[in-house]
């Protein structure tokens, strides 16, 4: 055997080790879910059931918690994206000795660990209800999505930020010259050339708050979100039920990133065809020019 084939096959098994350790545990817990067993288990695999998913829509703690944790990530989306994309642009515009100090503040809830994040959002906010009497503030939820948005808002301005990177401002500089209104030349040039970004800005909330648990479990004070309700469940001994659910999130999941990536190539081919026939038409302009001259 030569050094290559030796080179060859760690290679394959190091591929090998390295997939098994993201995907194995994925792979178990999903064959579980679909095991007669009570026990989550492999091995013997009895028989083929679709038994857990009835249980698990039938869980009704399981059930409030999903549509809790689904109602407060799309509450966040709407709070972190355009807290994240006016931060952006503060950070594009301000002067450039102050970006450094800027970038430090917005970026620094992200630095620091949920817990902190969940118990000081509890603190404050209590205090400032207890001053200004205003007591709906002071809900699980309300201080959920507050808590949350803190941290994921400086990652979707993260996200603008490489996206504002590549914008050419001679356009909005044109548009402007041109007797536009900065409203109009932001809804008209900048949130197109933002929508990507705005897209992944969305998705990246949505998940990061869906799955979060540090921050969470110390803001919903007495309510319950999935995650919080499965962190108890866990402890107690877990079932196939939660393996089915694991399944299904895994496979919702999947379904939006394929969605994603159709929509996101549909649009890079539009712009791509948009692209081209600018170009064409430049070239047929100048083309034109020279023999309206003779």
């Amino acid at each position: 055997m030569t050094a290559a084939h030796v080179r060859k096959a760690l290679f394959g098994f190091y591929i090998l080790v390295f997939f098994a350790y993201l995907f194995g545990p994925l792979v178990i817990m999903g064959i579980t879910a679909f095991n007669t067993p009570a026990y989550p288990t492999v091995s013997p695999f009895e028989r083929f059931t679709l038994d857990w998913f009835s249980v698990l829509a039938a869980d009704k703690d399981l059930v409030y918690g999903l549509k809790k944790s689904l109602w407060i990530a799309v509450l966040v989306v709407l709070v972190s994206v355009p807290i994240g994309l006016a931060g952006a642009m503060v950070m594009s515009q301000i002067y450039a000795r102050a970006r450094s100090f800027y970038y430090l503040v917005v970026v620094s809830p992200v630095l620091t660990p949920g817990v902190i994040i969940g118990i000081s959002t509890v603190v404050f906010w209590r205090q400032t209800t207890n001053f200004t009497g205003t007591k709906f503030i002071y809900d699980g939820t309300v201080l959920t999505v507050l808590a949350q948005s803190s941290f994921i808002a400086a990652y979707t301005m993260l996200i603008f930020l490489a996206r504002l990177a590549r914008f050419d401002r001679t356009l909005e500089e044109a548009a402007l010259d041109l007797g536009a209104t900065r409203a109009r030349v932001f809804f008209d040039i900048l949130v197109p050339f933002l929508m990507p970004a705005i897209a992944s800005a969305a998705v990246i909330a949505f998940l990061s708050s869906f799955e979060n648990y540090n921050t969470t479990t110390f803001a919903i004070l007495a309510d319950k979100t999935l995650t919080t309700v499965l962190a108890g469940r866990v402890r107690q001994g877990t079932t196939p039920a939660l393996s089915a659910l694991a399944v299904t999130i895994v496979a919702i999941t999947v379904l939006g990133a394929i969605l994603y990536e159709i929509l996101k190539r549909r649009e890079e081919a539009r712009a791509s065809r948009r692209a081209a026939v600018a170009a064409r038409a430049e070239t047929q302009e100048f083309a034109v020019a020279p023999a309206a001259a003779e």
